[in-house]
């Protein structure tokens, strides 16, 4: 990691003549990229790292190409000669998706998503001209192979991890039928590829603290040219977003007119909606084998929460909609994926204000001793943090705890902490679902280190929030060593 931040501040010294005055590291989400934020005496930028010198590149081209023409996509400032590092403009922390859990669906964030499509319209037609498509990640065009590619993905990694029986050369030849189908659209633009809440930024006003109505795009280094409709599709049934069926049938209707004003003619509605309605289920099943992948195979737990989510939008599209096409073999899966069986395997049994489960969750030092179960029951869990490395060697973080960010990141980008926490997730659920089942009062869980002040902190606050988020469970959250030190930490002689 130091290495990185050397390399993005050698990139910012170069650009702006002076040093940074600080440098956070930004959480990495699912890809390989490193993001940083950079301040100056004013402003900030946003520093980026990534291994894939072909990914730097197409974000790099793309995104020049359609700040040139005004479209809502950051603008480029420097680039490293290896091409590794670059600065680009910095929207800020907020995303679409934040404003939407803040505030709610409430008219200011139903105006911020209509922009998104209004912009997303822009972006397609806009900045399909004289694009070199050469110069894509991959594919060049999104047609028969990505769409099947979309489709075995959810075959490999979600349906066949349920090991259900089915009739794999029909489903097959019905993956084709349908790919044919969709490949054949009449409009075919830039396509984001990733159009989702999440990758738009919107910012505020800095003398008024107020949301203004423009937004930025982020991340659309997997873009290709294809059919508009997969974008659309891709926000407007986003699982994490669940937006109410009025809002995605307006909001569809709101992007038609945008496409049509920009095109400067109008379309046939009615087969613009119908192959809609295909990539709404293409893009359903994409994010299923995604959350599939990082959930069933790689075992981290947030995306295993996001399955239920899935699978009942899945659910919903197939209630009130129809693709255009039959796919009888195809029809019989999805059926089988959204039942309620499969729906209840995926969901957690999670409290209500009636459950009678408290768990305690502990952080402690080994130097003085192991937590006592007070509740006359024995037992618990006992998980010993000894193993990560220890932020507590570290000159600047030996009066830090787990709780402060310098830690957070060390202990999550440098140690196998958070394959240590997947794995006493996993464990844990398990109590915690047949304790809540079966009318349990208590379970204790204590998680030591050398001095109780950063690597057991980190876990227990990290454990209390998995189980409160996916069980909404009573949690009792106790630091003893810290609390006895009232959290002031002095340096050891």
């Amino acid at each position: 990691m130091q290495n990185l931040i050397e390399g993005i501040s050698s990139l910012y010294r170069q650009w702006n003549g002076t040093d940074a005055k600080t440098i956070d590291v930004l959480p990495q989400s699912g890809s390989e990229r490193r993001y940083f934020r950079l301040h100056g005496n004013v402003d900030s930028v946003i520093g980026a790292y990534g291994a894939n010198i072909k990914e730097n590149e197409s974000f790099i081209y793309f995104s020049q190409k359609f700040y040139k023409k005004q479209l809502a996509v950051p603008e480029i400032f420097a680039i490293s000669g290896d091409r590794a590092f670059y600065l680009q403009e910095d929207f800020g922390t907020v995303s679409l998706l934040n404003r939407l859990e803040e505030g709610g669906f409430t008219e200011e964030v139903y105006a911020l998503f209509k922009k998104s499509m209004e912009e997303l319209a822009m972006l397609q037609v806009k900045g399909d001209e004289g694009l070199d498509y050469n110069r894509c990640l991959t594919n060049k065009e999104f047609g028969k192979q990505a769409i099947l590619a979309d489709l075995l993905y959810f075959k490999y990694y979600f349906l066949d991890a349920l090991r259900k029986p089915y009739d794999k050369q029909k489903l097959i030849d019905d993956f084709e039928a349908l790919s044919n189908y969709l490949t054949h659209t009449e409009y075919k633009y830039f396509m984001f590829r990733d159009f989702q809440s999440r990758n738009i930024l919107v910012k505020k006003n800095r003398d008024t603290n107020s949301y203004v109505l423009t937004v930025h795009f982020i991340d659309y280094q997997g873009g290709m040219k294809g059919a508009p409709q997969y974008d659309v599709a891709s926000i407007l049934w986003q699982a994490r977003a669940n937006l109410p069926d009025e809002w995605k049938y307006n909001l569809l209707e709101d992007y038609i007119d945008a496409f049509e004003n920009i095109l400067g003619h109008s379309i046939d509605r009615k087969i613009f909606q119908s192959q809609y309605n295909g990539y709404v289920l293409i893009r359903l099943l994409q994010v299923l084998g995604a959350y599939g992948f990082r959930g069933l195979f790689e075992r981290k737990a947030q995306f295993l929460t996001s399955i239920p989510l899935a699978l009942r939008n899945l659910k919903d599209f197939f209630a009130n909609q129809s693709i255009g096409i039959s796919v009888p073999q195809f029809r019989k899966v999805l059926d089988l994926c959204v039942s309620d069986e499969i729906i209840q395997h995926f969901t957690p049994t999670q409290a209500t204000e009636q459950t009678p489960l408290v768990i305690k969750i502990n952080s402690f030092s080994y130097r003085n001793h192991i937590p006592a179960d007070d509740s006359g029951n024995g037992g618990g869990f006992v998980f010993d943090c000894r193993g990560i490395l220890n932020p507590g060697r570290i000159d600047s973080m030996k009066t830090q705890t787990g709780r402060d960010k310098e830690v957070k990141d060390f202990l999550e980008q440098q140690t196998q902490m958070p394959d240590f926490l997947n794995s006493i997730f996993d464990i844990v659920d398990i109590t915690t679902e047949e304790y809540i089942r079966r009318d349990f009062e208590s379970l204790i869980i204590s998680f030591g280190c050398t001095g109780g002040q950063h690597r057991s902190v980190y876990a227990a606050d990290a454990l209390a929030r998995h189980l409160k988020n996916k069980f909404k469970v009573k949690i009792e959250l106790k630091h003893i060593d810290q609390e006895l030190k009232n959290w002031v930490n002095t340096p050891s002689p």
